[in-house]
This record gives structure tokens, sequence and C-alpha cells, in this order.
């Protein structure tokens, strides 16, 4: 807010005129997210109607540049903020933007369920491992789309026609059951409210940076949105385009997946990727007990964990490492290299 480069003080630096791919405001978006966690703390972060913003100058870059290389966003900043990038900053903060849990999947893209294949951000096949890099998640769609078509397909030749039992009949009513009784709800709670609330509640308790007391006040509050959640009101009753409808059942859906994610996070005590803990016993990375997945399950409502090793193909875990911190560590191989080679 006073103008200060601050991304220079959480290892991203140096500041300099130059654009260097990988420092300061061209840094990773996980790490970014992180300084401005860390500054919102500090009370240097400026607040708005929309919460805590900090500054995105890119007035010196020139009307030319930016209209070539970053249309869109300055249009979004026009349509949105009313604010036009070319002559003034842009308030920015970090937002939800991509999940990397899902439907577990093999390499295939199919799930546990015979027939049934998952892609991009509602599968997890362990491709991303605890924290995606930007722009990966287009070629998964690319590779792994076409992946589970030729898979999905590929099982309906040869299986041909399917007999289905008797217990996935009586599921598959129960579920058609569930969202004729969701429709005809006249409870007194609405959902945008608890919709509002859920995202929240996962910004304050299980976002950026967690810890012990948090995830917990956090998990406490999505039990109580659950409980709010069996007296919605559904005003309409239409069972065709019924939009409404569709937005509870999601609602439905959130919660649960909110109450996994705090679950997860709570009994994760390392700090791995995107799930970063606060408390100094956490803050490292422990692959001695913590080098595998998180699966959870319902069973009456509550969530059981179950882990899975990680099968590593290729490279293993290593710490990131960016700005001067890896300006050194780049010098220091290229050091060892060229005393390798004189020894040799």
């Amino acid at each position: 807010k006073d103008g200060y480069r601050y991304l220079q003080d959480y290892g991203l630096g140096p500041a300099t005129d130059k654009l260097v791919k990988k420092q300061m405001e061209l840094g990773p978006r996980d790490r970014l997210s992180q300084a401005f966690w860390h500054e919102r703390q500090k009370g240097r972060t400026v607040k708005t109607e929309y919460g805590d913003v900090v500054y995105l100058d890119m007035t010196h870059l020139g009307e030319a540049y930016l209209m070539e290389r970053l249309p869109m966003i300055c249009h979004l900043a026009e349509s949105f903020e009313g604010v036009n990038p070319v002559t003034d900053p842009v308030p920015v903060r970090p937002a939800v933007h991509y999940t990397m849990g899902g439907i577990r999947t093999d390499i295939h893209t199919a799930t546990s369920l015979p027939g049934l294949y998952a892609v991009g951000e509602c599968a997890s096949s362990g491709l991303h491992g605890a924290n995606r890099l930007g722009s990966n998640s287009l070629a998964e769609f690319c590779v792994f789309g076409k992946v589970a078509g030729e898979n999905a397909a590929k099982f309906s030749i040869e299986q041909g026609e399917l007999t289905v039992s008797a217990s996935l009949k009586a599921q598959a009513q129960a579920a058609i059951d569930n969202i004729a009784k969701l429709r005809q709800q006249q409870g007194s709670e609405n959902i945008a409210d608890i919709r509002k609330a859920l995202t929240l509640t996962m910004e304050d308790h299980c976002g950026i940076y967690r810890e012990q007391g948090l995830l917990q006040t956090g998990l406490d509050k999505v039990n109580q949105l659950l409980e709010r959640y069996q007296n919605i009101e559904i005003k309409d009753k239409s069972e065709n385009f019924n939009t409404e409808l569709l937005m509870a059942y999601e609602l439905g859906m959130l919660l649960d997946v909110a109450k996994a994610m705090l679950v997860s996070a709570l009994n994760r005590t390392e700090s791995r990727g995107a799930h970063q803990r606060l408390e100094e016993a956490y803050n490292e990375r422990d692959d001695d007990n913590f080098l595998k997945h998180s699966l959870a399950y319902f069973d009456h409502g509550e969530v059981r964990l179950e882990y899975e090793p990680v099968n590593i193909t290729r490279s293993q875990p290593r710490k990131r490492v960016y700005g001067a911190e890896l300006d050194a560590q780049h010098k220091a191989m290229q050091e060892q290299a060229q005393q390798e080679k004189a020894e040799a």
C-alpha cells in the first residue's frame, strides 16, 4: 500500500527494474499468496469492501505492451474494478483457484466403480502431487480427456450390456428419492446464506495457512452448516430446469467436500505443497510419516481417513527455492560441476 515491493522480503528478490522469470511479481502463485497472507497479518494490506488487497502496478509496462500481452487482464480490471492498468495500479488478492484432490482414479482415469471414469479438477490421479504447476491443468485436460474417452469407449465395447445388481439399483433409487425429497423441503434456511458462510469459513480456517485451532474451529462451523442444511427452503418446486434445486444439491456436496478437506488437513501434521501448517513442529515436509495420499470416506456422516503410499516413478520430493536462493543453488551446482570436471 506504500509502494514497497514487499516480495523481496519473502525469498523472491532481489527487486530490480528487469522482468525476471520466477522472481518478484513473476514468482509462483502459491508463494505470492503466502507472502500476501503474511503482509495482511502485519497490517500492510489495504482494506476494501471486497476484502484486503495489495496493488499490482503495471503502469511502467506501457499501453502497447499491456494491450498486446495482457488484454484480458486489462479488460477484467476495467470491467469489475473500473481501473485502467495503463494508468493506475490494480487491486489484487489471493483466491481459491484449483482443487488438487478429487475422486481417486488410476493412470487410465478409471475410478473404483467399473465403467465410471473421471478426469480434470474432479479427479485425483496423483499427477499434480501436493501442488500443481502452472498451466498443467490445460495439459491434463487435453491428455487425460482423450485417455478417459478412449478407455470409456473400450470398456463399453468389451462389456456390452451390463447387469446391474439389486444393491446398485437400490442406491440409484435412493439418490433419486433424496433429490425429490430435497425439492419438497420447506425449511427456513436460505441456500445462498449457507453457501456464503461456507466460503468464508473455508477461506478463514482452511486457506493459505492452516493451524490446529483454526482447522478445528472450521470443522465445527462446517458441522453447524450441515445441520442448517437439513432445514433449507426451496421455493421452486418445478421438475424442469430447476436451478435452485441444482444449487441446493451442489451445496450438500460442497459441505461434504469441505468436511473431508478439514479432517484431512487436521490429520496431516506437516507442510507439503499447498498444505502449509503454521505450527513450528509441522512447518516442514515429513516424508517419513506423510509421503502418502489421504483417502476420505464417509461413514454415517463422519469422515474416515485411510492412506495410500505415493508411487514415485522419477523425481523424488525436494525443497522448492526461488529468487536469490535459487540463484545461489544454481551457482553452487555450476561450481560443483566445474570442480568435478577439473578433477576428472
